[in-house]
């Protein structure tokens, strides 16, 4: 499983990641959406978070009656998630495993998938994997919210893949936490999504990252997307 022992590392750490255990409002606003635009309640939601990290998302859809599924790389990750869930008697399942690797379950078993901040990590051969793995596993027009980095108008990406290139096309290595990013375009973004995806909508914003302590202005690829098959 790449990069398993830098992620958990990490969450031993916390160089990157905040600790939260409250969503972001990009992906609230996103819960409105599917309410208000798509009439679909969070109750009746069967949810697959990609990369889930300590659960935060998982467990504040579950606590909301969804039923949750997180694959998460670290175990550290897991092993807190795991804990939040049962402290707050939600029905939330964490399994640690890659998802750039076949996923275990049977097709159209879930109507929400997410993707916050995960996909960034993955090699291109995962990529293709997970693009298809999602696509089978997601019920014909259930939702796909995605937040990945953005190249565009992201200066301090421009900056690390020429002074910390990685070995694929568009990819860096951080510093200090030794984690490797992929940083796409919004024609990249296109290229990987819409042969599987109905893109709904497709939104660069601007906001901050901590690493090591530093504060950094980055980009974000926010997307609606929904199944084709």
């Amino acid at each position: 499983m790449a990069q398993q022992n830098e992620w958990d590392q990490e969450y031993k750490s916390n160089l990157l990641v905040t600790g939260s255990t409250e969503p972001q409002n990009d992906f609230k606003r996103f819960l409105k959406y599917l309410k208000k635009q798509c009439k679909v309640e969070v109750e009746t939601l069967r949810v697959l978070d990609l990369g889930s990290g300590t659960g935060k998302n998982s467990i504040f859809l579950a606590k909301r009656g969804a039923v949750c599924t997180g694959f998460e790389l670290s175990t550290t990750a897991i092993k807190i998630a795991r804990k939040r869930s049962l402290e707050s008697d939600t029905n939330s399942t964490f399994i640690q495993r890659s998802f750039g690797e076949e996923f275990h379950f049977p097709d159209n078993s879930f109507n929400l998938v997410l993707d916050i901040m995960s996909s960034n990590s993955l090699t291109e051969p995962e990529r293709k994997i997970y693009l298809q793995e999602v696509s089978r596993v997601l019920r014909p027009g259930g939702h796909f919210f995605v937040r990945l980095l953005a190249l565009d108008g992201d200066k301090h990406a421009e900056t690390l893949l020429k002074t910390r290139p990685g070995t694929e096309l568009g990819t860096y290595q951080l510093p200090d936490v030794e984690i490797t990013e992929r940083v796409l375009t919004e024609k990249e973004f296109r290229h990987y999504y819409e042969p599987f995806f109905d893109i709904i909508k497709l939104e660069r914003k601007s906001g901050y990252a901590r690493v090591s302590g530093r504060i950094f202005k980055r980009q974000y690829w926010i997307g609606y997307l929904k199944n084709k098959v």
